[in-house]
């Protein structure tokens, strides 16, 4: 978007302005370390996404329209509680998923129901209690923003249905395997993907849910087809407010005394707070610095040409890690912020 920073030199910008939220050098350096030693197991691949049971497993156009609508609906999941029974939650399969997954199960419920919520002509219009069934909860928590969540769907299907007769992978396809031109033409037509603030004077672009639906289409068609993007490293990590605990948690991030006492606190912050700002900026930067020092080290011995690491399967790893270490990591408080952003 013109006259606004895109996320990395935006990330590298707001860490130079920032007052609450630093980076921690040696703390980077730790944390290149620890992964590029997953790296070397193998692990780290474009194929980590199709490897999760709710994910689609075909690389089709119906695939990416399932992706397409997820990342739609991706943001603001976190409930007050941390315990399954006080979150959002679906029942799919004998298994309960809560968080992101949560909406994931429930699209996979609504197609297996014959609903089909991943048709622009259909969520074009469908209605807010129909939304409401589709993503109906299995515990006594609502998924949070169902008006917000039924508009942006709408809004979505009706710019598809417009202008790219009415499947997402044409989008896709007008970019012509360059990531950054799906970047601009999601921005430019799908209004609730303009995740922009205004800090120390400059319009900063952080993009989450943009940047992750680019990134998904990458690892759903396992960076093939309508998922080849020749410039897919020039994405950065997906600035929510799971990645900065974990980066806390791992020393790669500080955040001041007065910023830790608001997050003990629950503070709730609104979306382009400064402080709010500075902890997804400095999640991107950091990101990318832990990127570079891992590529430093593959090069070092004469790896680089053998495995592939790039931001978002950083931000992959990290996601999944403070999944699977959430009770390690309840001593870092998460920033709260409701918001279609992210």
């Amino acid at each position: 978007m013109q006259g606004v920073m895109g996320p990395r030199e935006a990330g590298r910008f707001i860490v130079e302005q920032s007052k609450d939220v630093k980076i921690v050098p040696d703390g980077v350096v730790t944390l290149s370390n620890l992964l590029y030693e997953k790296i070397k197991t193998g692990i780290f691949s474009v194929r980590m996404w199709r490897q999760h049971e709710l994910n689609p497993q075909s690389m089709d156009e119906n695939a990416v329209n399932w992706v397409f609508v997820s990342a739609v609906l991706n943001f603001s999941f976190w409930s007050a509680s941390e315990e399954p029974s006080g979150k959002f939650g679906v029942m799919y399969r004998g298994k309960l998923h809560t968080g992101y997954w949560a909406l994931c199960a429930a699209l996979n419920r609504a197609l297996d129901e014959g609903i089909p919520v991943t048709t622009p002509s259909f969520y074009a219009c469908v209605s807010e209690d129909k939304i409401r069934h589709i993503l109906r909860s299995d515990t006594n928590v609502e998924m949070p923003l169902i008006e917000e969540r039924t508009r942006v769907l709408n809004d979505a299907g009706k710019v598809l249905m417009k202008d790219f007769a009415g499947s997402f992978s044409n989008v896709i396809k007008s970019a012509n395997k360059n990531a950054q031109a799906l970047l601009r033409i999601v921005l430019e037509n799908f209004e609730s993907f303009r995740d922009v603030a205004e800090f120390s004077g400059r319009k900063v672009g952080i993009y989450k849910r943009a940047q992750i639906l680019i990134g998904d289409i990458w690892g759903c068609c396992e960076g093939q087809g309508l998922g080849q993007f020749e410039d897919v490293d020039s994405i950065t990590m997906f600035a929510d407010y799971r990645i900065p605990q974990a980066l806390v948690f791992f020393g790669a991030l500080c955040y001041s005394e007065d910023l830790m006492n608001l997050l003990s606190k629950d503070f709730l912050f609104q979306s382009g707070d400064r402080q709010e700002v500075e902890i997804r900026g400095a999640s991107i930067w950091a990101c990318e610095l832990i990127r570079d020092e891992i590529l430093k080290l593959l090069k070092r011995d004469n790896l680089d040409r053998m495995y592939d690491v790039n931001a978002i399967l950083i931000d992959h790893y990290l996601w999944d890690t403070r999944r699977q270490m959430a009770k390690d990591m309840e001593s870092i408080p998460f920033h709260k912020c409701r918001s279609i952003y992210y």
